[in-house]
């Protein structure tokens, strides 16, 4: 029997379960079989991955497509993320109206995506939730998001006028409705921010720090109670996405209970990598702030026991000239896709010894499972041949001009973290080998439609 493609020999992880040396053998897009290392079958292309790691490949829950450059960020985002390791990725989507519109997004990135990708909705307006049920079904989206930073004046500057608790409680009501469905939040309480903002800017603050001051963890947290419990009254599964604060996931810990719904908890590599004492200024500006390395150690406990369950890089392609000129005019968000692996193995693997089937479930496997995402996050027969074959022994010098993305810098610049993605697999397809994009490659994403 001839294989398409084999995995020789690699030290496999299995999400959730350890890790074992194997050969993988994949044919048609699909892994066939799971072999002894020690077996050499016959394929028409083989990759000798002894001495490296075959991790899942890995599926990035939180990125933000379109918010760089609108008309390319489908083509170098993606391929920005192939570089990674990241074979697919969930991003959010909001317009006027989603039934219409969603479709022209989604026929701009099966032209260009180079991995697979899905939808969030966003949810800024009672409109969006009365056309909930028929978007989602035609569209296959199951998965939503409230913005609770954009109730008052801050949404206002924005255009949304209708974000407050009641339409949190009609997107939760709504999303109890539907087989499936998981409502995602965004949880900071703007209404209080400018209480503590006023006098920083006042005082002619412009640093890292004052950022996480005007919106202090405990102001996250609040809202976490508010969506945790209205989610519980309305009977529907909540996920709190990028959560940065310890005291926040410490309340989660205390609010779940086997008759509650399901309190879900998403981070970001920065709220587990970077603090509010980088000296890189308005770049680490995000929403919301980076903060403690106490939170940062606390945070990881979840990532280690569970309790947080899937990671993300919130990856925001724009432009360094937007980072500025001070921290209260800089845009919010930065790029980070493509760092995801080389992140958690440094800081989780590395130097908290966390284990990396741990890590490779809260980058894969969980991710899929959360998002019923068919086919995808395992190394099993039957699952889409997706890999990421990273040498533990390499290094990954951060630089932003090593990737093809819209942004041009990183908050990583220059840093030196161990693990080197050496190559990509999409659907039994190599996408990058030797840590380069294979350039002879059309873009081959699918949408991930999900029922």
């Amino acid at each position: 029997m001839t294989y398409d493609l084999v995995l020789q020999g690699g030290e496999v992880v299995f999400p959730g379960q350890g890790v074992e040396q194997a050969t993988l053998a994949v044919r048609d897009g699909r892994i066939a079989a799971v072999l002894d290392a020690s077996e050499k079958p016959a394929a028409r292309r083989v990759l000798d991955c002894r001495g490296k790691h075959v991790f899942p490949g890995l599926i990035d829950p939180h990125t933000h497509i379109g918010f760089g450059d609108k008309e390319n960020d489908w083509d170098t985002e993606t391929r920005t993320a192939a570089l990674g390791g990241v074979t697919g990725l969930m991003s959010f989507w909001r317009g006027n109206e989603l039934l219409q519109s969603t479709g022209t997004w989604r026929a701009e990135a099966d032209k260009r995506a180079a991995v697979d990708f899905g939808f969030h909705f966003g949810i800024t307006s009672h409109a969006h939730v009365a056309e909930l049920e028929s978007a989602m079904a035609t569209h296959g989206v199951l998965s939503i998001k409230v913005y609770l930073m954009y109730k008052g004046a801050t949404g206002a500057a924005k255009g949304f006028t209708e974000v407050d608790d009641g339409l949190l409680y009609a997107a939760l009501a709504m999303g109890a409705s539907i087989p499936g469905a998981v409502v995602g939040v965004h949880c900071e309480n703007t209404e209080v921010i400018p209480l503590f903002r006023e006098p920083l800017k006042s005082a002619g603050r412009d640093d890292l720090r004052a950022w996480d001051e005007q919106s202090p963890g405990f102001l996250e947290t609040e809202n976490v109670f508010r969506v945790a419990y209205f989610g519980e009254k309305a009977g529907c599964p909540v996920n709190i996405v990028h959560m940065s604060s310890a005291e926040s996931l410490d309340l989660v810990r205390r609010m779940r209970h086997p008759n509650r719904p399901p309190i879900h908890v998403e981070t970001c590599i920065h709220y587990l990598s970077l603090s509010h004492d980088e000296p890189i200024g308005a770049i680490g500006k995000v929403n919301p702030p980076l903060r403690s390395q106490a939170d940062i150690d606390g945070l990881w406990e979840g990532v280690r026991d569970g309790a947080i369950s899937t990671i993300g890089s919130d990856h925001v392609p724009r432009k360094q000239s937007t980072k500025g000129p001070s921290i209260w005019e800089a845009t919010a968000g930065f790029p980070g896709i493509a760092q995801i692996l080389p992140v958690v193995i440094e800081e989780g693997y590395f130097k908290r010894e966390i284990a990396l089937e741990t890590l490779a479930a809260a980058t894969s496997s969980n991710v899929a499972a959360l998002y019923r995402l068919p086919r995808k996050g395992r190394i099993a027969p039957g699952y889409d041949a997706d890999f990421a074959v990273v040498n533990l022994d390499g290094v990954t010098q951060v630089q932003a001009s090593d990737y093809p993305s819209n942004s041009d810098y990183s908050p990583y610049e220059g840093r030196r973290l161990r693990g080197r993605v050496e190559a990509t697999v999409l659907r039994g397809t190599v996408l990058v080998d030797n840590g380069h994009w294979v350039d002879e490659h059309a873009p081959s994403g699918r949408y991930l439609f999900r029922r």
